[in-house]
């Protein structure tokens, strides 16, 4: 039976409930997925011989299949909906590729002794969190701030009855070190009281402390700390200049808003908290929806799954307001106001959120059609050079970073239709191979990987349509061992080997030379140094974990002493290892030669 006959017989069945239907192409591959309140009217519109924009044209043109799934309500439709989009990915969707996760400051009140740290996850725990962070300002800097001035502890120590050894940090006046029981419960709760203050955007105590020490540090002649007081003074006032001062009460509130030109569309967020403008940001989407209501829906959906939820949306005029208040009572237990501002400062702040995404689009649009060449298309074409026998749709990177042998680690990257997809990247540590065997270690993280091919894990871990190694003829062989022990089919593997560009694959002698200007050599570039990115970050996290103390520790000549000096002056372990020889020379008990000693050590080791 032809396509179009299963599908004419598929739609006089559809049911007349809400529920959310999912498009396949030829090959099974998910196309698609929309939500419905009635599938029956819905589905069957792609198929009607009405006018329809140039997207979604296209897709139907790719549709040999769909499948529908029966809900209790239109919200839970909308739930359905952003799961499965989060799970298969599919090309027509709204997909937020290049969304960020801000930072926020987390205080954690619910602690005796509380703490605070930098999170990207809100969760509903009893604690605060301040932010987002965003339009310039560091998040680290304003953590940086907050024990410089209320001497608070960042630290995750556990605070028992047991006395714990005092820190550095203790020592430079940087925490009054709870953990040591140098300070009692009500006077560091004093602490925390100013902290929380200065987190909800009262500045003058923080401002006159760092002030006073400014001033104290350059009366001492220790310019280069005054100068670090300076610079977060500076910050304060970033932070102070953000302040909305036409309103005369706080606002709390994201302003969303929508532009398209029916072929590619726009989203411009703005995040005000506490009567401060946070900053924007831009989105790009290219999607199938049918209506600019559904798109922003949609949108708004899939943002709060990783954005902290405001108790007020401004957006413009659409139909779905109700459906998503329901949404957010349903899911999340949040009362969110969704606001279609037509007046007052709303309305201004919505017309700036419109301008933003007009200006966004109109500047974007040759952008976003370079993207497919770089995306998409590259992956076509490398699909033709490589002699590849399916479309590369999931493609996975490894590498391996260590030095002589020691905190072995690796790197898994995806890249889904030519992009990155950070949400599915993995590292490992390399567990069973002794010294620095580069070929091991990739069977070892292979053999790890591929095992949860046909187990419950495949979810979290779907198959591959290609497999890239970063190397040669050796480490692709290596691979091909694995591959062949454990019977693997159906992924097409390759290496590319740094030197000359050189492509390996397991259907050739020779290595395929492609053209430096060719978007998939591009493409296979962008995967091979993200993964080399992602693997050396994780080995230097895991490397420095080992804390300053033990780090220095290591460098012949350094005691306690010579380690409470380092810190004083330079403050942290980058500042110390990005020093000259001169700088570290000058600090106290140091001298030259052990300046050199400490330049090499790290040189060598980080």
């Amino acid at each position: 039976m032809a396509v179009m006959d299963i599908i004419k017989e598929k739609l006089k069945l559809l049911p007349d409930s809400s529920g959310v239907y999912i498009m396949l192409d030829k090959y099974s591959n998910v196309i698609y997925v929309g939500k419905a309140r009635v599938l029956k009217n819905r589905v069957r519109q792609y198929f009607h011989n009405s006018p329809k924009p140039e997207k979604v044209m296209k897709m139907v043109e790719n549709i040999a299949d769909f499948n529908y799934i029966i809900t209790n309500s239109e919200i839970d439709a909308l739930a359905l909906e952003n799961n499965l989009i989060k799970k298969y990915k599919p090309k027509y969707n709204i997909l937020l590729k290049d969304d960020k996760t801000y930072p926020y400051i987390k205080a954690n009140i619910k602690e005796e002794f509380p703490n605070f740290c930098i999170t990207r996850k809100i969760k509903k725990d009893g604690n605060r969190y301040f932010g987002p962070f965003m339009g310039g300002i560091s998040c680290k800097d304003v953590l940086d701030t907050l024990q410089l001035t209320f001497s608070v502890r960042l630290c995750h120590t556990q605070i028992t009855q047991k006395c714990k050894r005092e820190c550095l940090n203790f020592h430079i006046k940087r925490c009054t070190a709870p953990c040591a029981h140098k300070v009692d419960k009500e006077e560091y709760a004093h602490q925390v009281k100013k902290a929380l203050e200065f987190l909800d955007g009262n500045y003058k105590d923080a401002e006159q402390v760092l002030k006073n020490k400014m001033l104290s540090a350059a009366d001492g002649e220790n310019f280069e700390l005054a100068l670090e007081y300076k610079n977060k003074l500076a910050m304060l006032s970033k932070l102070e200049s953000k302040r909305i001062t036409a309103i005369g009460k706080y606002i709390d509130a994201d302003i969303i808003a929508y532009s398209t030109n029916n072929l590619y569309s726009a989203v411009n967020v703005l995040i005000t908290r506490k009567g401060f403008m946070q900053g924007g940001t831009n989105y790009a989407l290219d999607e199938a929806h049918l209506s600019d209501g559904e798109a922003l829906t949609a949108f708004i959906i899939q943002y709060y799954a990783n954005h902290e939820i405001p108790p007020e949306i401004i957006v413009e005029d659409f139909g779905e307001k109700q459906l998503l208040q329901d949404y957010f009572k349903e899911k999340f237990n949040k009362s969110v106001e969704i606001t279609q501002a037509k007046q007052g400062l709303k309305a201004r702040l919505l017309k700036m959120a419109q301008k933003n995404a007009v200006e966004y689009l109109e500047k974007s649009v040759d952008k976003i059609k370079h993207r497919d060449d770089m995306t998409v298309n590259a992956c076509t074409r490398l699909q033709k050079l490589l002699s590849l026998k399916k479309y590369p749709r999931r493609m996975e990177c490894y590498d391996i970073s260590n030095i002589s042998g020691v905190d072995k680690v690796a790197s898994m990257v995806v890249f889904i239709d030519g992009e990155a997809d950070r949400t599915s990247y993995r590292r490992f540590k390399i567990r069973t191979v002794e010294g620095a065997n580069d070929f091991a270690s990739l069977q070892e993280v292979l053999t790890r990987r591929l095992s949860k091919l046909g187990t419950d894990d495949e979810e979290r871990f779907p198959k591959p349509d290609l497999i890239i190694i970063d190397g040669g003829k050796g480490q692709l062989s290596a691979v091909k061992e694995i591959f062949d022990g454990m019977h693997i089919d159906g992924i097409e593997l390759i290496s590319l080997a740094k030197r000359e560009e050189e492509v390996f694959t397991l259907n050739r002698e020779e290595s395929v030379k492609i053209s430096h200007r060719d978007f998939s050599l591009k493409m296979l570039q962008r995967i091979r140094d993200e993964a080399h990115r992602f693997a050396i970050t994780y080995f230097r996290n895991l490397h420095s974990k080992r804390n300053l103390e033990s780090v220095l520790t290591e460098i012949d000549g350094v005691g306690k002493v010579k380690r409470i000096a380092l810190m004083e002056k330079f403050g942290t372990l980058d500042k110390i290892m990005s020093a000259s020889v001169d700088e570290l020379a000058k600090c106290e008990g140091i001298g030259n030669s052990l300046a050199i000693k400490i330049k090499e050590y790290f040189e060598e080791n980080l």
